[in-house]
């Protein structure tokens, strides 16, 4: 072990800490480990299988167009239990490991369920839009939000497209979600895209600029639950372009994990 003199020791200190503090600047924004999926990126020229680390989870909530809508949403969901968020739209914090492209998730306890929501990725300086799931610990919500966010893995179809392909429609698009019960799949969530915040404007609030930073994650606002918020053992969803005729879809099942204690 190399011994250094007093006076040695203090003048390394200094760098230490610069390149601590440079550590813990990009350690505060992105996992220490990027999750590394295989996703399929599509633009109107070519399909390209693509090896990206994640290294950035964002949840944005409360990203409704409309304030009145999203006052009286704020409201049911205190009447259950849920606290009132600090702000809107808010943007939660989760581990870049909980995203997956599995068709299998496992929860503790059944009180967990799925909402549709559409994705934003930053990958290669470019923005791409896909659809995921934030599957959330229901119980654990009324305990805290950002826990409940961080308790569950968060299921993500493995197609995205470029942003730029559907900039010009972009209130066309259309976010549906099924749950699946003994046998019977029902519509669970549907609507447009609209009715949550622009993507533009949502980057803007997070990132406080026209980008959000590479490798980063943003799901981006959900619709209410028809028959109400209840747990989805199978749910599947998908993102639809009517304009250029296509999908994106996905669909995972919850392996149920015991509560001991």
């Amino acid at each position: 072990m190399k011994v250094f003199a007093r006076g040695q020791r203090i003048a390394a200190l200094p760098e230490r800490d610069r390149l601590l503090g440079s550590e813990a600047k990009v350690s505060s924004t992105r996992s220490a480990v990027p999750n590394v999926l295989a996703l399929t990126l599509q633009d109107r020229t070519h399909t390209e299988s693509a090896k990206v680390a994640l290294g950035q989870a964002v949840v944005a909530g409360w990203t409704g167009r409309d304030p009145i809508a999203v006052e009286k949403h704020i409201r049911e969901l205190e009447a259950l239990g849920v606290k009132r968020p600090m702000a809107t739209p808010i943007f939660y914090r989760v581990s870049a490991s909980r995203l997956t492209t599995e068709d299998t998730i496992e929860a503790v306890g059944e009180s967990s369920g799925g909402e549709v929501e559409f994705v934003l990725l930053q990958h290669n300086d470019q923005l791409w839009v896909g659809t995921g799931s934030d599957h959330t610990d229901r119980e654990v919500e009324k305990c805290g939000v950002t826990i409940s966010k961080q308790m569950c893995e968060k299921p993500i179809a493995s197609v995205f497209w470029a942003y730029n392909d559907v900039a010009a429609h972009w209130d066309r698009l259309t976010l549906r979600a099924h749950v699946a019960a003994g046998g019977t799949r029902t519509l669970y969530q549907e609507g447009a895209v609209s009715a949550m915040m622009h993507p533009m404007e949502l980057i803007a609030r997070h990132a406080g600029d026209r980008s959000l930073p590479e490798g980063t994650i943003m799901f981006c606002g959900t619709f209410a639950a028809h028959g109400g918020v209840r747990p989805t053992p199978e749910f599947a969803f998908e993102l639809e372009d009517p304009v250029l005729g296509r999908k994106i879809a996905h669909a995972y099942r919850v392996r149920t994990l015991p509560i001991l204690g």
